[in-house]
């Protein structure tokens, strides 16, 4: 995404258009198509956690942002808040804002705040087609007459409505408000806004507007407020009207009749053929959340992940690329061409000794990892665009209620299979410090990333599914205890989970091909230096002598605890530079591994320290004395739990 930019800063002198909407609604589709820079899109909410920009085609003067999705304004999570700072930041030429054609109140909601920022806006109902298929008919020139302001109707995903979207923004227009609140709030919002208008003046956004969302509670405006030079009396005002006074507060108050209004316009514009959309998709969406039939969706759907990656992948093409073309064919040769050119034994095991850089390091990183990670991120990108990730969520919520957690957590999780390096930024998405804090925890500690999924998969696939199925129970089993005992320590309270669901429908393989080959080049860019240099690190260590000391360092506990051969020890060094890394050397060691080895073996690399790339983000995301503390948790953690497997298993098998 070669325009696009962290909104760190806003000294972009150029006026801005600024993409705004709920969670899936298309922003980042649309954004695609007004710009042709691509921003990674999928079919569940939260995927844009920070601001993107990037220049439109249609007019070089301007920028175009594509903002985090917003459930609700009053911002209370980090991508709301990430939008409320563009809002007021950014100097605004035109808002999009980007509706959901099949759920237009909700649409509306945002639309009635919006319309108080005093910022010209062109309203886009998007998924116009689903919208059509399920017998929703909108109103478009109505709907316009009643905002005063042009609304066009989109499919971002097949580019309908395209150029009226561009035409449309020439008649941007500040909307009609959508309502009058009661007469105690008018007077109290009509109070503010005079206070920001006589010690704040010149605010890039409407007084009235910024007066409803600080009487709202909206924690950036505050900020906003506490940054202006005369900003002190304003807050005090808004403390003092703002204090809990019991139950119908005046944020709730405002929140309800905003709620009131955008249902009473929504259907006087909107028509709804039949009672019940009967659809094939509407009905799989209905089957995925059912808190009965879900679950057995759900185990469906990961064995087919299961054939997919764990057989398919791991076994026929690993067997294919590893065995028969680099074993067979490629190895040997380039074995033979270093040895005729290269005279110096120590220079020429670099390269293809049994810790060089190619017999091992591309040979890990080509022939094993490579083809497990590609099935992997095929079916991954299958699940993410046919909008079943979002409904793990619901799904969840009931089993993440013992870990403290909320069903919104599991989208970090399972964006963690992907990469947990770039799913613990994606953590930013939940509200509270304390459900970040918990869920970067347990991704660092039990969430394989997708190279070390694979090997895994592959590895104990290959041995038999109740393997298998002991690791899947094992993880999932350290995960709930684990966020059990963090729910009892981290203080603060559970927040019920409000998410939107996308509709069910089939991927599109252009989208699928289009992330699976961003996420291959991904891996062939940042992954396979990190194998050549921790096949470096492996080479100098066993040329000094110092890993032949530290397999038989850990054998009392790689073997005397785990059970585990002497050179299993080597996959723990291996472990600390990535984890597909580890998982890769015990996966080598396969031959001379029974079925409780490798369980245990899997258990306890999936389990180890997370990466660098992993260990440095939580850093980043929550200080390194949060980050360390994590660590020396973590590592005790991981061989505690492989040895009681060991003894365990051992007494069964």
């Amino acid at each position: 995404m070669s325009h696009a930019a962290s909104l760190s800063t806003f000294s972009n002198p150029m006026r801005t258009l600024a993409l705004v909407g709920h969670p899936n609604v298309g922003k980042s589709v649309l954004f695609h198509r007004l710009t042709g820079t691509y921003v990674t899109v999928s079919n569940y909410p939260g995927t844009t956690v920070e601001v993107s920009r990037a220049t439109p085609r249609f007019d070089r003067e301007v920028s175009l942002l594509d903002t985090p999705g917003v459930l609700a304004l009053p911002s209370r999570s980090d991508d709301e808040r990430a939008t409320m700072r563009a809002l007021l930041n950014e100097n605004m030429r035109t808002l999009i804002q980007v509706g959901d054609a099949k759920n237009l109140r909700r649409t509306l909601n945002l639309t009635a705040l919006l319309a108080e920022l005093g910022v010209p806006m062109v309203l886009a109902l998007n998924m116009s087609d689903e919208a059509r298929a399920r017998g929703v008919s909108v109103d478009t020139a109505t709907l316009a007459e009643a905002l005063a302001l042009p609304v066009v109707a989109t499919v971002a995903t097949g580019g309908e409505g395209m150029g009226a979207l561009t035409d449309a923004l020439a008649h941007a227009a500040i909307p009609a408000p959508l309502l009058r609140y009661d007469e105690a709030l008018e007077s109290r919002i009509t109070a503010v806004e005079d206070l920001i208008l006589t010690h704040c003046p010149h605010p890039l956004l409407a007084a009235r507007g910024l007066a409803i969302l600080g009487i709202g509670r909206d924690a950036e405006v505050d900020a906003w407020l506490a940054a202006q030079p005369g900003g002190a009396p304003v807050r005090e005002a808004l403390a003092a009207l703002t204090a809990p006074t019991g139950r119908d507060t005046l944020p709730a108050r405002l929140a309800r009749q905003r709620s009131a209004a955008a249902e009473a316009l929504a259907r006087t514009v909107t028509q709804q053929a039949g009672a019940k959309d009967r659809t094939l998709s509407m009905l799989v969406g209905r089957v995925a959340v059912h808190r009965v039939w879900g679950w057995p969706m759900l185990l469906g759907v990961l064995y087919l992940v299961y054939l997919f990656v764990g057989d398919f992948g791991a076994s026929t093409l690993v067997g294919l690329l590893e065995e028969d073309f680099f074993g067979g064919v490629l190895n040997p040769a380039i074995v033979d061409f270093v040895h005729g050119h290269i005279s110096t034994p120590w220079l020429a095991d670099l390269f293809v000794g049994e810790y060089g850089l190619w017999t091992m390091g591309m040979t890990y990183a080509l022939a094993l990892i490579l083809p497990i990670v590609t099935t992997f991120f095929l079916a991954f990108g299958v699940l993410e665009d046919s909008g079943y990730f979002s409904r793990l969520s619901v799904i969840a919520n009931r089993m993440f209620a013992v870990i403290g957690l909320n069903g919104r957590a599991v989208l970090p999780m399972v964006l963690g299979l992907g990469c947990v390096t770039m799913a613990t930024l994606t953590t930013r998405i939940l509200h509270t410090p304390r459900e970040r804090l918990i869920t970067i925890y347990l991704m660092a500690l039990a969430i394989p990333c997708s190279a070390q999924l694979g090997v895994v998969l592959g590895l104990l696939g290959g041995i038999s599914f109740t393997a298998t199925v002991i690791w899947v129970a094992s993880i999932v089993l350290v995960l709930l205890f684990t966020g059990w005992l963090a729910s009892k320590v981290v203080p603060g309270r559970r927040v019920p989970l409000i998410t939107e669901l996308p509709p069910m429908r089939m991927p599109v393989l252009g989208n699928v091909l289009k992330k699976t080959g961003g996420r291959l080049k991904w891996y062939l860019i940042e992954v396979i230096p990190l194998f050549l240099i921790g096949t470096l690190i492996m080479f100098g260590l066993d040329r000094s002598g110092a890993l032949p000391w530290i397999i038989e360092a850990g054998k009392p506990l790689v073997v005397g605890w785990l059970g585990l051969p002497p050179e299993a020890s080597a996959a723990f060094v291996m472990g600390f530079l990535r984890r597909d890394f580890g998982a890769s050397g015990l996966f080598a060691l396969q031959s001379q591994l029974d079925m409780v080895q490798a369980v245990v073996g899997m258990v306890t690399i999936t389990l180890f320290v997370p990466c660098i790339a992993s260990l440095m983000m939580i850093v980043k995301e929550q200080g390194l004395r949060v980050a360390a503390l994590m660590l020396a948790m973590i590592i005790p953690t991981a061989f505690f739990i492989g040895g009681v497997l060991n003894h365990g298993l051992r007494l069964i098998f």
